[in-house]
């Protein structure tokens, strides 16, 4: 009788539990707001995405974390200045609140490592690195402790295939790998004084291209971390925020505290002086408490 009794509390408290976190989503889902009718030039402007609602996630083969695969990287590759480093940084810490897992960066590797046949002059007159290489020959043979995922950064700007004029990062899903370029999101120069707003791309992209790996595909409903865009006008539209779905299904595979999350990337926002995206948290704490 005594079993019986504990099991029944064990069940109650997970119920509990459960319905805690559903009501969660449900309660955020106020502070979503869908997407506007794409624009020619848009990412969404021709193409025909279906989105990925929640059960259809949970249905896909995607990554969880354990015991021997918790721990994200970073790798930078190139000659970085005072102010990259920082963001790199920041950068680190972002993705450890925004994922709930430790993160950590690599020891940074020179550009000498990329081969003459990887590398090209741009129609800007830059020097660009081929991204499949990166990925191929470099990121595959990174064999770092406990890895679930591997994003390089390079100072460099990427091109794809020689067809293709530039490409803000490239990423293979199942691999977990993936690298991005600072180069275009700084506006030539990185300085004190646009600071802020390229680290806020940055965390846009590299937590959008992360959050592919951990199974999220694109939002096509509603303004959200997880939207695809063809340019950087388009990424400086969307949102750091990730919607009520696909906080849904990264809290699925990875257990964190929802408010204890909400409330870090509060103070990471505020701290950095990133005003609308510490507005962004706060609303959603305000609809919580």
């Amino acid at each position: 009788m005594h079993k019986i009794y504990l099991l029944l509390i064990v069940l109650f408290l997970c119920s509990c539990q459960k319905n805690n976190q559903d009501n969660y989503f449900d309660t955020i889902e106020d502070n979503d707001f869908n997407l506007m009718p794409p624009a020619p030039g848009e990412w969404l402007y021709g193409r025909k995405e279906k989105g990925q609602d929640f059960e259809t996630f949970l249905k896909t083969k995607h990554i969880v974390p354990n015991e021997n695969s918790n721990i994200i990287y970073i790798k930078p590759i190139g000659d970085f200045t005072e102010l990259q480093t920082r963001q790199i940084e920041l950068t680190r810490a972002y993705l450890e609140i925004f994922f709930q897992l430790e993160t950590k960066v690599l020891e940074n590797t020179s550009n000498d490592v990329i081969p003459k046949h990887a590398r090209r002059i741009g129609q800007e007159g830059q020097e660009q690195f081929l991204a499949g290489y990166i990925l191929d020959s470099l990121l595959k043979k990174e064999k770092p402790r406990n890895r679930i995922a591997l994003m390089a950064l390079t100072e460099k700007d990427l091109f794809p295939k020689p067809e293709w004029n530039f490409v803000f990062g490239l990423a293979s899903y199942t691999q977990k790998i993936g690298v991005s370029s600072i180069y275009r999101l700084q506006d030539r120069k990185l300085t004190e004084a646009n600071f802020n707003l390229c680290l806020s791309r940055l965390l846009k992209i590299c937590s959008h291209e992360i959050g592919h790996m951990f199974g999220l595909r694109h939002c096509v409903k509603v303004n959200c971390a997880m939207n695809g865009t063809n340019s950087l006008e388009e990424t400086d539209t969307k949102v750091i925020r990730l919607c009520s779905v696909c906080q849904q299904k990264l809290n699925s595979s990875i257990k964190y505290d929802n408010k204890k999350r909400l409330v870090e990337l509060g103070e990471f926002f505020k701290n950095n002086n990133l005003k609308t995206e510490f507005e962004l948290m706060k609303k959603d704490l305000e609809s919580i408490e």
